[in-house]
């Protein structure tokens, strides 16, 4: 059982002690310095001990003032913040998201600072993951994964495509000229053992025998290209970063479509306001930087060059 707790007098000690003042205590808590000065005695009182030593020039805190100080203060904040937020704009709404670590790490990470400015009141719970999530087992509200889109009991929303391509390290690149050079490597692969013969039928190369290491995690697969370990496969858009600064390479341009990331959430689930907000900064961040991207691309419109029309050459006429 919680015991009783004497709110008006600790919160007069609270005040004293941070100002070591009782008048100064009185004038924020706006009462008397002898209704401060009586409110502490009775906490003292209770606590069998003394918690300023009185002096003629003011207050000092004894050993055990000191030891109920910070933890009083910090509890009457967390109330007050907590009061704040109800007061302005409601409780918090805490969004959990499972998130595949790839995504994570390539796209979500650099943007997710937009959302907390867009939505201060949401909490968004981010738990990272290799692909494998039990939605309801996990206690997610949404999950970003890979895949065809297709999970039993799930909506999915199509977010985007991420064409796997070969990243390597440096040393790696300068020996690989065509795609059958990649025989002579170290072939880093997933548990999803067709995508490196689906990429060879694309670059139109006989697939070898695939001995390297298997990977649960592409960011994990890209280290390991980076330090020299093999050549990855990986959803290319997810290491520009990477390739920008030229830790890895990408000796080949051909790529395999190998599948998308996807929003889910359970068919079961109500759609939370949270989760709203969330799931329409996704679609409208994205949906953005596509925009940005074409007109980034697209050709300038030709403008057309206007000429000034020659004279027409005088005839001379002969002098008689």
């Amino acid at each position: 059982m919680r015991r009783h707790l004497p709110l008006n007098a600790l919160r007069a000690f609270e005040a004293s002690a941070r100002l070591l003042s009782f008048t100064r205590a009185g004038m924020e808590l706006r009462v008397t310095q002898t209704a401060i000065s009586h409110q502490v005695k009775q906490l003292e009182d209770l606590l069998g001990t003394s918690l300023f030593r009185r002096l003629p020039r003011g207050l000092v805190l004894t050993d055990e003032g000191l030891a109920l100080l910070p933890v009083l203060s910090d509890a009457l904040d967390r109330i007050g913040a907590a009061i704040d937020r109800i007061e302005a704009k409601g409780t918090r709404e805490v969004v959990t998201v499972g998130c595949v670590t790839t995504f994570a790490t390539g796209w979500l990470l650099q943007r997710v600072d937009r959302f907390k400015r867009a939505h201060p009141y949401i909490d968004l719970r981010l738990l990272t993951n290799n692909n494998r999530v039990d939605i309801a087992g996990d206690g997610l509200d949404l999950a970003l994964r890979f895949g065809d889109g297709s999970w039993h009991g799930t909506e999915a929303i199509h977010l985007l495509s991420a064409p796997l391509s070969p990243v390597c390290c440096p040393d790696a690149a300068d020996r690989l000229r065509k795609p059958s050079d990649l025989a002579q490597e170290f072939l880093l692969r997933s548990y999803r053992a067709e995508e490196w013969p689906l990429w060879f039928a694309v670059a139109g190369a006989p697939c070898p025998k695939i001995q390297g290491p298997i990977f649960d995690s592409s960011v994990a697969m890209a280290e390991a290209a980076a330090r020299g370990v093999g050549v990855g496969l990986v959803p290319i858009a997810m290491f520009e970063n990477e390739l920008a600064s030229g830790r890895l390479l990408r000796p080949f341009a051909a790529e395999v479509p190998a599948g998308s990331y996807w929003l889910t959430w359970l068919k079961s689930r109500e759609v939370t306001p949270g989760m709203r907000a969330f799931r329409d900064w996704l679609l409208e961040t994205l949906r953005t930087e596509a925009n940005e991207v074409e007109d980034a691309v697209a050709p300038a419109p030709r403008r057309k060059i206007k000429t000034k029309a020659r004279p027409k050459p005088r005839t001379r006429t002969k002098r008689r």
